[in-house]
Parts: C-alpha cells; structure tokens; sequence
C-alpha cells in the first residue's frame, strides 16, 4: 500500500517511548524521537517544514504518513479573575473543557479525559450530560499543547512557565481512560517535553479500584480523590460507584499507592460541601476519623450550583466551622476558592456538549469487565 493512502499516525500523543519506537518503524534512528518531542512539546512545532534538524527526504515523507494535529479550539473566554476556560472540538465533532487557573506565581490547568462521565455524581454538572467516549492520548496533551501556545512562553524556561501544575481533574474519570491518560502525564512529566514535576502532576479519581492498583505499578504523580462523605451510606448516594468500591477497599487501594511512592507525599481528599447533606459537625468528626487512616490534606470545596440541582452550598460560616473541627484534630484542610464563575469554569461546572449519552447500566457493565480484566 503507497505510503499517501495510509492513515496518518497523530504524533501529538506519542510519548518518547512511542516516538522512538515509530522512527525505528519507518527504518529511522532512534534519536529522531526526542527530535520530535522537542519540536512538538518545547517548541510548539506543528509544521514539518519548520522542524529544520530533520532531512528534507524525512520531513516530505512525514507529511504522507503523520500529523502534528491537536483539539480545534471553538471557543475561549477570559474572566475577571484571570481564569481562563477553552472550548475544544475533537475528533467526531464533541466538545471538552479545559481550564486554566493563574495564582500567584502557580498556573494550574485542569484537563479533561472523556467527552462527558458515566459515574453520574450527583451534584456534578457533567455527570449529568451521560458519557460520549473516551479522548485519546493526543486529545488530553493537546489541551496542554494549545494552553502553552495561547500564553507565548517558552514551556522550557521553568522561570517564565505559564502551565506550572496539571490536575486530570475536568470532564470524565480518568482511570475509565488509563492507557491515553497515563501516556499524557508522560509526556507531561517528560524531560525532552513539559519537564513538570510528578508533584506537580495531579490524577483526580472517584475511585476506580483496580485501575488504581494498576496505576500503582505504571506512574507516581501525585494522587486526589474525590470523597465527598465519610460513610458508604451516604457516598453511594454521592458518587454511586462507591457501591462497587466502598471505602474501605478504596482506601486499601490508596494506602497501596502512598505506599509505592518513594517520598512522603499524601493523597489530597476532595470534599464537595453540600448544604444540610455532607455538612454536619457530626460527619466532620466521622471524616476526620476516617483520615487519620491514611496519609492526606483535605481540600473542602463550596459547591457550585447548575440549572436542575437539588443542592445548594453549604454557608460561609457552616464550611469553616467544618474545617475548624478538622484542624483542631490535626488535619491539614484547605477551603478552596472558586474561580471563573463567572464563565461557568468553576469545578463541577464542566460542560461540554455530549451527543451520545450511552446509558449508565451498560458503562457499569462495562467498569465490571474492565475491572475483571485487571484482576486478571
């Protein structure tokens, strides 16, 4: 088969592994990889052409056989915070956000992986829009890809960085994208391509179990967890996968992580504040009970409300009076600011247009047969 008829390879997404191993499958040198990272990555290089320590004959061969193509950005706004969102159109038409959250001397960009979520929390905006598919590995470090360009900087200079910090922590559950997810915070924490800190690196689970344990033995970022109660009986009701992987087991699963890391780092708990449901000074004793079995910092969250919740944000007073029984029994809490309402940016506000709203039993069928696979 001649070379223009083939499917173009998406280079964007390749890790350096990946990169290598493509050069080496067009008869290439090796070192031809990390050529291509840099240009992409560092250099924001999506032109052959413009890749100049790359011969001609290579360069006029690669517009036959590859691209350097990320996420088309449809739309980005700007709010008075400095808080910017992008609207991002992918492959098949569907849209995911992506939004980057500037403060002080730090510059967090929260990313999506999935085009809408099947977990269905519920007081989450984009749970409730269903699930469309997965995004691929090119799709979640395009988001970083098109960030770093829109600011001008040089991704290199670590003094002059835009993109500071990374959280998987917009649309969708990362560990339901593994492979794609894991390949991009590769290429996040990659020498020859974001040189981010695995500190600096953050996954935002719900608490897939298995894919947690896998993720154990591939990477060592940084890890969150979205909690949101202390007790099953009330995180079923929350985030309803907790009825497949109750608390106790998800905790085993994060002791397991903590323990593989080679530094003392703890998992940051993630704790929505929902008025008259989560906030009691009863359920903050329970919580704090509850993480004394693990090393953490707590993060409480005021909720964001979207048209058609029946929840509303615990009080100024009632979250601090929450975190205060917190850090009168030791813990480190922090109440985190909500940034970009104003261009529905904050967490929980994610909302991309999903088509395709596969129904929720099936994904749990298939959560099930991914899991058994892990086990496995």
């Amino acid at each position: 088969m001649a070379e223009s008829s083939v499917k173009r390879v998406n280079l964007l997404g390749l890790t350096l592994a990946k990169m290598e191993a493509f050069f080496l499958s067009i008869g290439e040198k090796k070192f031809r990889g990390a050529q291509m990272v840099k240009w992409i990555h560092q250099q924001g290089v999506t032109d052959f052409d413009q890749m100049t320590n790359l011969s001609k004959s290579l360069r006029d061969r690669l517009k036959n056989i590859a691209e350097v193509r990320p996420p088309q950005v449809t739309f980005h706004g700007d709010s008075e915070d400095g808080t910017r969102k992008w609207l991002m159109e992918v492959d098949g038409g569907s849209k995911v956000e992506t939004v980057y959250i500037p403060d002080g001397g730090r510059g967090t960009l929260c990313v999506s992986s999935q085009v809408g979520c099947s977990l269905d929390c519920s007081f989450c905006s984009t749970g409730k829009q269903g699930f469309n598919r997965n995004l691929t590995a090119a799709e979640i470090i395009g988001q970083v890809f098109l960030a770093t360009k829109s600011y001008g900087l040089p991704v290199k200079d670590s003094q002059k960085r835009s993109v500071t910090n990374v959280v998987m922590m917009g649309m969708g559950e990362p560990l339901l994208n593994f492979e794609p997810v894991v390949d991009a915070m590769s290429l996040m924490l990659e020498d020859q391509a974001y040189c981010l800190s695995k500190r600096r690196v953050t996954l935002s689970t719900s608490g897939v179990v298995p894919h947690l344990n896998e993720l154990a033995r591939v990477s060592d970022v940084a890890l969150a967890v979205s909690l949101h109660a202390p007790n099953d009986e009330l995180r079923n009701e929350l985030v309803p996968i907790n009825r497949r992987y109750p608390i106790a087991m998800l905790f085993d699963s994060i002791r397991n992580y903590l323990g593989g890391l080679n530094d003392s780092r703890s998992v940051t708990f993630e704790y929505t504040m929902l008025k008259g449901v989560n906030d009691s000074d009863e359920l903050a004793r329970e919580l704090s009970t509850l993480a004394k079995t693990v090393r953490c910092k707590i993060n409480l969250i005021p909720f964001n409300p979207f048209p058609g919740t029946r929840y509303e944000v615990s009080s100024r007073n009632r979250i601090y009076a929450f975190q205060r029984i917190l850090l009168n029994d030791g813990h480190v809490v922090t109440v985190r600011k909500t940034r970009g309402h104003d261009i529905d940016a904050a967490c929980g506000q994610l909302a991309g247009q999903v088509a395709d709203k596969t129904k929720r039993s099936a994904r749990y069928i298939q959560i099930k047969d991914v899991s058994e696979q892990v086990a496995h």
